[in-house]
């Protein structure tokens, strides 16, 4: 098995430039697919999750022209011609790999195709429940089979003769709703999706980019069916995700600062800062002007870091941020809670537990509960193994954690860091001295 090893902190950069963000990635690959015309997309992210979403609209007739490789990096820049939101049947099953968020979005938009297309992925992926998708693509029409009550997958879908429908979200998922969204458009009349709380709206803005029209009244967002994206170029901004690492290491890390350069700033994504901002972190914003996504530099600074409270209606805004808001928390004087994250043990692992496990490995005071974590920080931390249960945001997480652990901490399994974040380790090398 390949393994990372970390070292305490020892040298620190001054500024990062972190990949292309990932939900737009994908939202853009698979909208430039079903666009009529020629979409060029630069910041790319190309892990092996987005990845995924380009060759999935390449096995249905999209046409994909790499543009730009940047070393240690990747695809960056590429063109995407559109077979117009009529696609052709693959020659054979879609392989979505780890990408949850290939295998939603992609089943709103094969919901309304004439053609029946089966997607499958990674053990990690096949564990993970599509009944939530699967249920309001049915009431719109289309046959969607899986495995077992969760409808796991391999999945295949049958596209049909789509109705419109009014959905309410059991759950807070922007992946749900744009699956819902994507074969409202393939549906005649209004589709509407209602949401418990707001959940990011990359798929909106997207929308909106290639000329499709959406409205939103308070909960509710709706798409008229009929409608045909154009194609339209997009600068794809860098990844508050994957900023959300070098931010904890800054903010932990005594007397340093850090900038990072063009990061996403959506509001449905900044939960993160506010966190961080409660928690006692010095952070600035210079917003960037931009056509599309907003976007900006952060600088953060070091500070004394204590507990807080993460919950409520926060949670959507941050659930990918909070393995590495639990090591902040570690870091931390005080007690940090994480609440109503239940979504977080249906994730590429069970987050929760994968989070209280690896903390306690390198000596933190965790309490687990259904919905969260109690975290005592404070405790010094040393090195450990650390399995990542084939989970990019465990890995990461954790081999910032190292950064302030005495020994070694050796992250078995880092290669699942390629599904979001292929320069990591590179960057991650500018804290410590190998």
């Amino acid at each position: 098995m390949a393994t990372l090893t970390v070292r305490k902190l020892q040298t620190f950069p001054a500024e990062i430039s972190v990949p292309g963000d990932k939900s737009i990635s994908h939202r853009a690959a698979l909208f430039a697919g079903m666009a009529e015309g020629r979409t060029v997309i630069d910041g790319f992210l190309p892990s092996e999750d987005c990845l995924c979403s380009v060759k999935a609209m390449e096995a249905m007739g999209a046409i994909v022209e790499p543009l730009e490789e940047r070393p240690g990096v990747g695809l960056v820049k590429l063109a995407i011609t559109g077979r117009g939101p009529k696609l052709q049947a693959p020659a054979g099953p879609i392989d979505c790999g780890n990408s949850g968020t290939t295998m939603r979005l992609l089943a709103g938009i094969l919901a309304g195709q004439d053609f029946s297309a089966e997607m499958f992925g990674d053990a990690s992926l096949s564990r993970r429940p599509m009944k939530r998708i699967a249920d309001p693509l049915r009431l719109m029409g289309a046959s969607v089979e899986g495995q077992g009550e969760k409808i796991c997958a391999p999945l295949t879908i049958r596209g049909g003769s789509l109705q419109p429908i009014t959905y309410t979200l059991p759950m807070a998922s922007a992946q749900v709703k744009s699956a819902i969204l994507l074969a409202g458009l393939y549906a005649p009349g209004t589709t509407t999706v209602i949401e418990p709380v707001a959940t990011r709206n990359h798929t909106e803005r997207i929308m909106s980019h290639f000329g499709l029209r959406w409205q939103r009244d308070g909960d509710a967002v709706s798409v008229e069916g009929g409608q045909v994206a154009r194609a339209t170029d997009l600068v794809v901004p860098g990844d508050i995700s994957s900023a959300a690492f070098w931010l904890v290491a800054t903010a932990a890390a005594p007397g340093r600062e850090l900038r990072l350069t063009n990061v996403g700033l959506n509001p449905t994504r900044t939960g993160v800062l506010d966190v961080l901002r409660r928690m006692g972190a010095q952070i600035s914003v210079r917003e960037l002007s931009s056509a599309g996504e907003p976007r900006g530099d952060i600088l953060i600074r070091a500070s004394d870091l204590h507990g807080t409270v993460i919950g409520g209606a926060e949670i959507p805004n941050v659930i990918d941020e909070l393995p590495i808001l639990a090591v902040a928390g570690a870091l931390a004087q005080g007690v940090t809670r994480i609440q109503d994250a239940a979504e977080l043990r249906v994730k590429e692992t069970d987050r929760i537990a994968a989070v209280a496990e690896n903390l306690r490995r390198m000596g933190a005071h965790v309490t687990e509960f259904d919905d969260g974590m109690e975290i005592t920080g404070g405790a010094p931390l040393h090195g450990a193994v650390i399995p990542t249960f084939h989970d990019h945001r465990i890995a990461m997480a954790f081999a910032i954690a190292g950064l302030f652990a005495e020994g070694e901490t050796v992250i078995e399994g880092p290669e699942c860091i390629q599904t979001s974040y292929p320069s990591f380790t590179r960057d991650l090398a500018g804290f410590f001295l190998a």
